[in-house]
């Protein structure tokens, strides 16, 4: 049977870089959703796959990279999103969650076809990610509020690239269907 997977996308951060100043609002918005889509899958039994930048950390788990988000300015941005004991990390270090990680072998292990992509940033990290589970042949949905942007002309274009160019189903957090 078919089945779908939750991608929590960066949300483990620290907002500690160049363009924060300008993302922080933006995830300050998309929360509320974020927070209740993460709740609904893992009461849903659908399993949660945090795929998370490592910032350069090549020693880092996503203990540490837990620890120095919370230790971070904007803690109570990751404090509401943190992984429970059962959720799946999968440490990234490029924009897309595909490249050279072992997400695809894991989702492949999970039976899933279908992954929910929510999480920042929408024009860079959401778009590339599902670009590369496209071409994976994989069903893909962005839920719209539930994802966070630097630039919101440039978020808006990703996601109408996302729609358009790969049959992304882009809706509201409360109309995803894992």
């Amino acid at each position: 049977m078919a089945k779908g997977a939750l991608i929590v996308i960066d949300m483990i951060n620290t907002y500690d870089h160049p363009d924060a100043e300008q993302l922080v609002p933006s995830v300050r918005t998309a929360l509320p959703s974020l927070t209740g889509l993460v709740d609904r899958a893992r009461s849903e039994g659908v399993p949660v796959i945090y795929a998370n930048d490592n910032f350069g950390e090549w020693r880092s788990h996503h203990g540490e990279l837990v620890e120095t988000s919370l230790a971070g300015k904007n803690a109570e941005l990751v404090r509401p999103v943190l992984p429970a004991d059962n959720d799946l990390f999968v440490v990234k270090a490029r924009h897309s969650i595909f490249y050279e990680t072992p997400l695809e072998y894991l989702l492949k292990q999970l039976g899933a076809d279908h992954v929910v992509l929510c999480g920042q940033v929408t024009e860079q990290c959401v778009l590339y990610s599902a670009l590369d589970a496209h071409i994976r042949q994989l069903r893909v949905t962005v839920p719209e509020d539930a994802v966070a942007h630097i630039h919101a002309d440039l978020a808006e274009a990703a996601l109408r690239m996302m729609e358009r160019n790969m049959s992304a189903s882009v809706v509201k957090a409360e109309a995803v269907v894992f």
